[in-house]
């Protein structure tokens, strides 16, 4: 179906009242997962924040980067474990994850920005103390060997790049206030923080499924809105389980700090657009 110029007029038209009502305020977005891995997928986020940022929307970009790290231990010979949703991180790992993510993984997303006509400069949490954070604990003690949990997020660092007209790209590694070592941060968690320290008006979490699902199988089982209250009781049914556990956690303090939080399908293209310019909204909203 061939789409007319005016249906295109009509779709902008459609845009313009949330373009003005973002205009001038601060949008976090995670982004991880397979839209990271599929060129044409990535390409369409990259694409979208460009657009935003060029309608005058400050766009902060969080990262992960759990498959690239994925790669390169299993080229080291290491396996990756998981606890709880959270990668469990020995010397020997996050000594890799800082070289994927504030190596290679954020210039790659940094010079495709900048290719598609944006201006990005890349941050990690130890680029002016951006993040600090201490040994990450639970109520059971399980040993996470070099997680953290965050301590503070200084927001100026950031808003100096966004006052300069580029979009921070920033990766998940720590300055550790407890020792003299770095932190492995989950990204999710991170994106949180920095959202809350910067008086963000939206948290976006981009995931591989199509938001809370009250089934996994079952498509048509998702939760559009979540209440903070309903978080405990989702949690003790399973519904929320797994590697979702962090990324509603994140949610939940992103609430609670004032911040809009969506957990919407990277999968789909273009879907950060889809959430912000138009009617129809997409995955789930925590509220």
């Amino acid at each position: 179906m061939s789409i007319t110029n005016e249906d295109k007029a009509g779709v902008l038209i459609e845009a313009l009242p949330y373009i003005q009502k973002y205009t001038g305020k601060t949008i976090v977005v995670k982004y991880g997962g397979n839209a990271m891995l599929s060129d044409e997928l990535r390409n369409a986020v990259i694409s979208d924040l460009v657009l935003l940022s060029l309608t005058g929307i400050n766009v902060v970009l969080v990262h992960g980067g759990g498959p690239d790290i994925n790669d390169m231990l299993k080229k080291i010979g290491k396996k990756s474990e998981f606890i709880n949703g959270l990668r469990y991180t020995d010397e020997e790992t996050v000594e890799v994850a800082l070289m994927v993510l504030a190596g290679k993984t954020n210039k790659q997303l940094v010079d495709l920005i900048g290719r598609t006509g944006g201006r990005a400069i890349g941050l990690c949490g130890l680029d002016g103390g951006l993040i600090k954070a201490t040994k990450h604990t639970d109520a059971e003690g399980t040993d996470y060997g070099y997680v953290g949990d965050i301590t503070s997020v200084n927001a100026d660092v950031i808003n100096d790049v966004i006052n300069r007209g580029y979009i921070p790209v920033i990766s998940t590694v720590a300055h550790a206030d407890d020792s003299d070592g770095i932190y492995n941060i989950n990204a999710d968690t991170a994106a949180a923080e920095i959202a809350v320290a910067l008086n963000a008006e939206n948290l976006i979490l981009l995931t591989d499924t199509q938001g809370v699902l009250r089934d996994p199988k079952d498509p048509s089982s998702l939760i559009s809105v979540i209440k903070k209250e309903e978080v405990d009781a989702l949690r003790a049914d399973g519904i929320i389980s797994g590697g979702m556990i962090p990324k509603v956690e994140c949610c939940v303090k992103a609430v609670e700090g004032g911040v809009k939080t969506f957990i919407i399908d990277g999968r789909i293209k273009h879907s950060i657009l889809i959430e912000m310019l138009s009617e129809e909204g997409i995955g789930t909203m925590f509220t």
